[in-house]
């Protein structure tokens, strides 16, 4: 019998966060952003599940060409541009999107596009608008325009930035009076807002969103649940009781003995640890889904089970279900717990644990 855990994939409910982003921006178009193996949702599921994305975002070359040869057509950008001079020429190639954030980048793109006679499908220059991280500063900006205006090949320009605090009320508006400083007018595409932009800030949509954690059932906003916003849990991580036991008061549970039980009660072992992805530094009273009821996490989490709370559900036993994160319990909430956030804990999803989707039962493996 295989061990009892499974990471089971709802495209049904990725299409419908999709859709939901589309809502919330009906001027814009959208690109769905799968970086990160679509949030450790696989790749080419989440790209299926977002068939009626505009386009395709994400930052890894070698995923680039597998979407390329899958969709030969549809736009494909690569958020963080070229990492070096071959994939540029990759860029050129596949004729995909390239944020660019770099003169030494722009040498690259220059020189692939003046061997291959041709360009990449649209240069986005990314304005540094107050995160630091990336992209030019407003000088820069027109430095890099000029510059592409006497490409050989030029390509078609647009500017992108990214919102450091677009979850906080007016946190956006020191960056958009950077970004309306140095955008131009006319036809020049713009591409700005994240999911918490896209969900609260319509004056930042532009003409291309950049969704990424709302389209897998996550919600930007510390104060406001995935339910609330109408979204739907891309991924359910499930598992069983495999042991149950009675403990006395005194005893404790796990490694390092963190959790010490006040009085006798009921335990379960499930078949899940950090070596499957679920976080390690999860507390004690992480909130943990048996048999459908509510009950939590007991001391220090094993490479490969956890222990739990048994009190609440007195009919547990051996074989019954157990959910760690999905529609019933949001991941959101277990990250919280675990003094995180759902994103970290949707891409740390462990290669050995096996993946279904939910609308057939084909699908295991990490594609």
């Amino acid at each position: 019998m295989p061990r009892p855990i499974q990471a089971t994939i709802h495209p049904s409910a990725l299409a419908s966060n999709l859709a939901l982003a589309r809502a919330a921006a009906p001027g814009a178009r959208v690109w769905a952003v799968v970086k990160a193996d679509g949030y450790g949702h696989g790749l080419l599921r989440a790209a299926a599940a977002f068939e009626q994305a505009d386009g395709l975002a994400l930052l890894e070359f070698d995923r680039a060409a597998i979407l390329r040869e899958r969709y030969p057509a549809r736009p494909i950008l690569m958020l963080e541009g070229p990492f070096e001079p071959v994939d540029a020429r990759q860029a050129v190639r596949e004729r995909l999107d390239l944020a660019v954030h770099s003169a030494v980048q722009l040498d690259w793109i220059e020189a692939a596009s003046r061997e291959a006679g041709t360009a990449p499908a649209t240069i986005w220059l990314k304005l540094d608008s107050g995160m630091h991280r990336l992209g030019f500063d407003a000088e820069g900006i027109e430095v890099a325009r000029r510059r592409l205006d006497v490409f050989a090949n030029p390509p078609p320009v647009g500017l992108m930035s990214h919102f450091a605090n677009a979850d906080r009320p007016g946190g956006i508006e020191s960056a958009l009076a950077r970004i309306q400083a140095v955008r131009r007018g006319g036809t020049e595409p713009c591409s700005l807002a994240n999911s918490a932009a896209v969900l609260a800030s319509p004056v930042a949509h532009g003409d291309w969103i950049r969704p990424g954690i709302m389209l897998y059932g996550g919600s930007p906003f510390d104060a406001r649940g995935a339910a609330e916003l109408g979204l739907r849990a891309g991924m359910t991580l499930a598992s069983e009781l495999i042991a149950v036991r009675h403990i006395e008061a005194g005893e404790s549970v796990g490694y390092g003995a963190t959790f010490t039980a006040p009085a006798p009660m009921r335990i379960g072992t499930v078949a899940c640890g950090y070596a499957d992805g679920y976080p390690r530094h999860a507390p004690t009273g992480t909130p943990v889904l048996v048999g459908g009821v509510r009950t939590q996490l007991l001391g220090r989490v094993s490479m490969d089970m956890l222990s739990v709370d048994l009190e609440p559900d007195p009919r547990a036993r051996i074989g019954t279900a157990v959910e760690l994160w999905g529609d019933a319990l949001p991941i959101d909430e277990v990250a919280a717990a675990a003094g995180t956030i759902g994103y970290e804990l949707m891409c740390a999803l462990a290669p050995r644990v096996p993946v279904r989707l939910a609308d057939t039962a084909a699908g295991r493996g990490r594609g």
